[in-house]
């Protein structure tokens, strides 16, 4: 055994986490190699100089037209990561976080908020956000439609949607709606 064991510092790529070496082989590329110029400029000119492509075009057994044919199907799988993540933003700014007043039984009503999940927020804690904040009972529980909501005992309609400006600046106010759910009364 070697007495003299050292650490190695292992440089992680800021845009897909993997070392500089892999991010040639993944869509983000070009993102990756952007990354790596604006933060480690010796480590970019070690890994995309001319003279370190040219040492790895050496050392590729591909012929030309296969060569092509690769540089084709990166640049292919770059614009469908490109094009999904469009759509993930557009889908993101078209969705609505939806805050309806339930009635529960005469003089009892919840206040339910769904569509977070959309925007990446966690809903377990923000419900234990919603609970402290208001002092209440808060939950996450399954709607009719079988998809995760916040549920709040209490009308706090007005006051979560300006909590939900303040502490989540991410979602644009237009996106917030009002609902309300009335139970039908029954006749006697």
């Amino acid at each position: 055994m070697s007495e003299s064991s050292e650490r190695k510092e292992v440089l992680y790529c800021g845009v897909c986490s993997l070392p500089p070496e892999y991010c040639e082989f993944l869509p983000s590329r070009k993102k990756c190699e952007q990354w790596l110029k604006n933060t480690h400029p010796s480590e970019h000119e070690r890994l995309y100089s001319d003279q370190a492509v040219a040492d790895k075009l050496a050392m590729t057994t591909l012929s030309e037209d296969k060569e092509a044919k690769e540089a084709a199907k990166m640049e292919k799988a770059e614009q469908k990561t490109e094009a999904r993540m469009a759509r993930e933003m557009e889908k993101k700014m078209a969705s609505k976080v939806v805050i309806k007043r339930m009635e529960r039984n005469k003089r009892k009503c919840v206040t339910a908020v769904f569509g977070l999940h959309v925007f990446g927020i966690d809903l377990k804690s923000t419900a234990k956000m919603f609970a402290s904040h208001f002092a209440c009972g808060g939950s996450v529980a399954k709607n009719p439609q079988g998809e995760d909501e916040i549920v709040v005992q209490g009308d706090f309609s007005d006051e979560i949607r300006e909590l939900i400006m303040k502490k989540f600046p991410s979602i644009p106010a237009e996106n917030v709606e009002f609902g309300t759910e009335d139970k039908k009364k029954k006749k006697k």
